[in-house]
């Protein structure tokens, strides 16, 4: 299933794809895509319905993030070998682990806004993984029990503020509209192999990052097992998974995002997302 959320901003309905591609709307039968829909005893009864007796949604509407309500948003650095040989870093032999705020999630395809100061603003195309339900010490073997699905995330990164402002990536990596997700969560049924995925991330037309997830050192379940470990998880956190080589640090010469910038990136079967790069205004918050 592909689950979504639609409508303005602060105003998202629930709502899943169904087989021709159209939005339907669940708010007849779900709240919100949060971490209580994304139980197996709650996506086993959205799995039952008939798609075809749910309202269609006209249009193009504005999709909102994927997850709502979510409680910790958790990435893991240097997860692609290929990526920590571009930027210079020793491949780690642990999950280096850092924190994106939750006031940084957006849609999919909404602004990003450029902070004030920003000189280096970065873009990396992930796999997100979304929690189903509360655990903590979950063994390796145990984790897909814990995953609900996935999602394509853009860890949008301020490389300045990152790694030139006295130590810890959270400064650079939380700030608003650095966290699109979207635009659905695919269950991790229709996910035949996730450790085999296409991703791809282009800038303006140029291709910059074209890679695929089987070159994770950290597999997904290997993460979820290894952070339940130091904290409990919840249904509805979101946890990226680091990004494959080609951001715009690890150019030559780097290269970063500037105002009216567009970036496109898809991870396969996961789609696609779409953001513009804004300057920072009173109004665009």
């Amino acid at each position: 299933m592909k689950l979504l959320r639609y409508g303005e901003l602060g105003n998202e309905k629930p709502g899943i794809l169904d087989h021709n591609g159209d939005i339907r709307d669940l708010s007849a039968h779900v709240a919100d895509i949060t971490g209580s829909t994304l139980s197996a005893g709650s996506l086993s009864l959205i799995k039952q319905l008939d798609l075809t007796t749910l309202v269609k949604v006209d249009g193009s509407p504005r999709l909102g993030a994927c997850v709502a309500s979510i409680g910790k948003f958790i990435c893991i650095g240097l997860n692609y070998a290929d990526h920590a040989r571009e930027t210079g870093a020793q491949i780690p032999d642990q999950p280096v682990v850092f924190m994106k705020a939750t006031s940084a999630v957006c849609g999919p395809n909404d602004n990003i806004i450029k902070p004030l100061n920003s000189t280096k603003l970065d873009w990396e195309v992930e796999l997100a993984i979304v929690i189903g339900k509360d655990g903590v010490y979950i063994s390796e073997q145990q984790a897909d029990d814990y995953i609900a699905g996935y999602c394509v995330c853009n860890d949008v990164s301020e490389r300045a503020f990152q790694l030139e402002m006295g130590g810890q990536w959270d400064k650079g990596k939380g700030c608003d509209t650095f966290g699109p997700l979207g635009p659905w969560l695919v269950t991790k049924d229709e996910i035949a192999n996730v450790l085999d995925l296409p991703m791809q991330l282009s800038v303006n037309g140029k291709m910059f990052q074209n890679g695929s997830t089987n070159t994770m050192i950290f597999s997904p379940q290997f993460i979820v097992s290894y952070l339940s470990q130091f904290m409990s998880l919840q249904a509805g956190d979101v946890i990226s998974t680091g990004t494959p080589p080609g951001v715009g640090l690890g150019q030559k010469p780097p290269f970063y995002l500037q105002h009216g910038d567009t970036i496109k990136l898809s991870i396969a079967g996961l789609g696609e997302q779409q953001q513009t790069v804004v300057d920072y205004q009173q109004d665009t918050k």
